[in-house]
C-alpha cells in the first residue's frame, strides 16, 4: 500500500515525521482527507486534531492552526503549535482552560475577548486531543 510522508513543523522545529496511509485535517473550508497521490494544493488550518491513519491505527496531533501544503507523496503542516495526543500535559491544559474561561467572564475592557476566546478553543482542543474526544 501507498504511503505519504508527513511533516509537522512548528517554530520551534519538527513534531512529527513520519508514513502514513491517509491524513485527515480541519482546514478553514471544512474537513478534508489525504491520500497518497492527491493532488497539490495549500489549505488554511483552524484549531483542532490531525487524524494519520498507520497500519489500521489513528494517531492524533493537537494544531493550533497554520497551513497545510499537500503533494501527490509528501504533506507538510506548519503551525505554531502542535503537540501529539500522548504528549499533552493534561493538567496544564485544564489550567489554561481555567485561566480563558475567567477572562471571557470577567467582560473587563482590559481583557482581548477575541484573544480569551482562541485561548479557550485551544485548550479545548488540547483536553479532547488527549482524550480522545471529538
Amino acid at each position: 500500500m501507498k504511503t505519504l510522508k508527513v511533516n509537522i513543523i512548528t517554530p520551534y522545529g519538527p513534531v512529527y515525521d513520519s508514513e502514513v496511509d491517509m491524513i485527515i485535517a480541519n482546514t478553514a473550508a471544512g474537513e478534508i482527507g489525504i491520500l497518497p497521490g492527491h493532488i497539490p494544493m495549500v489549505a488554511p488550518l483552524v484549531v483542532g486534531a490531525v487524524k494519520l491513519k498507520k497500519d489500521g491505527k489513528t494517531e492524533y496531533v493537537a494544531l493550533t492552526g497554520g497551513f497545510v501544503e499537500v503533494r501527490p507523496e509528501k504533506v507538510s503542516i506548519l503551525t505554531q503549535s502542535a503537540e501529539v495526543a500522548s504528549n499533552i500535559d493534561l493538567a496544564r491544559a485544564k489550567e489554561a482552560l481555567k485561566r480563558a474561561e475567567e477572562r471571557i467572564q470577567s467582560k473587563q475592557d482590559s481583557v482581548d475577548s477575541s484573544r480569551a476566546e482562541l485561548a479557550l478553543k485551544r485548550a479545548m482542543n488540547r483536553i479532547n486531543v488527549h482524550e480522545g474526544n471529538f
